[in-house]
């Protein structure tokens, strides 16, 4: 992400406002590979984070006269593209939320596992997953939604949401044992 002054900033701001397009390119170039780290985490594949983003993008240019200048940029931002993500799942019809299960507390302790594993490989693990487990896994896990939120977020139960993620860290960590026994076994 390229530095700017406060004063460059607002200038920025107001250029988009005003929809000059160059103005929208730098925004675009300063943001992309932020933007990218939460697209991919949602999306099945490169390109479907691209599309993600340049959506969110997109409503960013739209929306931007609703931006506070006097609030941090990158969280409006990340909401965003959340939003952005999340329905981009459901207008594909891929999330499909899974039966009310109880869900029982595992106290697994990936930490010190996950510090050996490469960043790309756990996004690919991640990737890998169901979009269903892998939306609930992104929003609790990455961004700090409570199941609540995500319940209400996605149209389904507060169990539903609890399952899903229990399921995806159970796949998760299945990934993670093969990878290292796989590397170092």
């Amino acid at each position: 992400m390229l530095e700017i002054s406060s004063v460059e900033w607002q200038q920025l701001l107001a250029a988009c406002v005003r929809q000059e397009r160059a103005a929208q390119k730098q925004l675009y170039d300063s943001y992309y590979a932020y933007g990218m780290s939460i697209c991919i985490r949602y999306a099945h594949s490169e390109p479907e984070a691209i599309e993600i983003l340049n959506d969110g993008f997109l409503k960013v240019f739209l929306h931007i006269k609703r931006f506070d200048k006097d609030r941090p940029f990158k969280p409006w931002f990340r909401r965003i593209l959340i939003n952005t993500a999340l329905k981009h799942l459901k207008k594909q019809s891929r999330f499909k939320p899974f039966e009310d299960m109880q869900v029982e507390d595992n106290h697994y302790s990936v930490e010190d596992i996950l510090s050996r594993i490469h960043y790309q490989d756990l996004m690919r693990m991640v990737q890998s997953l169901s979009t269903a487990y892998r939306t609930v896994f992104n929003l609790f896990v990455i961004d700090g939604y409570n199941h609540e939120e995500i319940a209400k977020q996605l149209g389904i139960s507060v169990g539903t949401s609890k399952s899903n993620l229990s399921k995806a860290r159970g796949k998760l960590q299945e990934m993670v044992r093969k990878s290292l026994d796989t590397k170092y076994g």
